[in-house]
């Protein structure tokens, strides 16, 4: 086992482990542990009141941060003709079809998200295989296989999320860089849009806990009850 470094020590003697926070504190505790020499992501993870084994409980879907998340995402937009053109203008990094296709078929993964138009999917299907595992298969559910093709193409800040065998759901939600006013605003739209989202037969509490993070620091717990 590896030992705990000093920064990762100095970092958790600013948290409370039995303690609770609310948003904002949260951020000026998240940041003020941030010393890693790298900008540092800040992930949220959800556990959800939901069984992800029942269909109608799975929990997926896209939310657009106000402020992006600091990464660039190369989208790669499988569509033919006038699709294939909108797609282009709104400004997806790759456009084609059969083409590109094939090319993943031979091993090539110089992208990060796919969208797609519907008359696409039967030949994305064939490569289901290959993009299942990686987290890139196209999905109605996920704003992803769209006749929208421009609007999907959009890459300023779109994340996906879907909910795990364990009922927790982890998203990015900026960079340590980030001001915390910017951090707040895209937790509170994800946030909103999850909440948008629970399943009509989920019974009991929706938001069981929440903890945000960066790459490096601990976890600092969030209060479900302000959130």
């Amino acid at each position: 086992m590896s030992k705990e470094g000093k920064r990762m020590r100095d970092a958790r003697k600013e948290i409370d482990r039995e303690k609770t926070y609310d948003l904002k504190e949260a951020l000026t505790i998240l940041k003020k542990g941030a010393k890693a020499k790298f900008d540092e992501s800040v992930d949220l993870s959800l556990r959800l009141g939901v069984d992800p084994r029942k269909a109608e409980q799975m929990v997926r879907g896209t939310c657009e941060l106000p402020n992006g998340t600091g990464k660039k995402v190369r989208v790669l937009a499988i569509a033919k003709g006038a699709k294939a053109e909108e797609a282009q203008k709104a400004g997806a990094d790759i456009v084609g079809a059969e083409d590109v296709i094939a090319r993943i078929q031979e091993g090539w993964f110089e992208f990060d998200r796919i969208v797609c138009t519907p008359d696409m999917m039967a030949q994305v299907g064939k490569i289901g295989k290959v993009l299942g595992p990686r987290g890139l298969m196209p999905n109605p559910k996920a704003g992803s296989v769209t006749i929208e093709i421009g609007a999907a193409s959009i890459k300023a800040g779109q994340v996906a999320f879907r909910v795990d065998k364990a009922g927790i759901v982890h998203v990015p939600v900026g960079r340590a860089s980030f001001d915390e006013g910017k951090l707040e605003q895209n937790l509170v739209a994800l946030l909103e849009t999850i909440k948008r989202m629970k399943p009509s037969t989920a019974k009991g509490v929706y938001l069981k806990s929440a903890i945000i993070s960066t790459t490096m620091g601990p976890g600092v717990r969030l209060d479900t009850q302000t959130l």
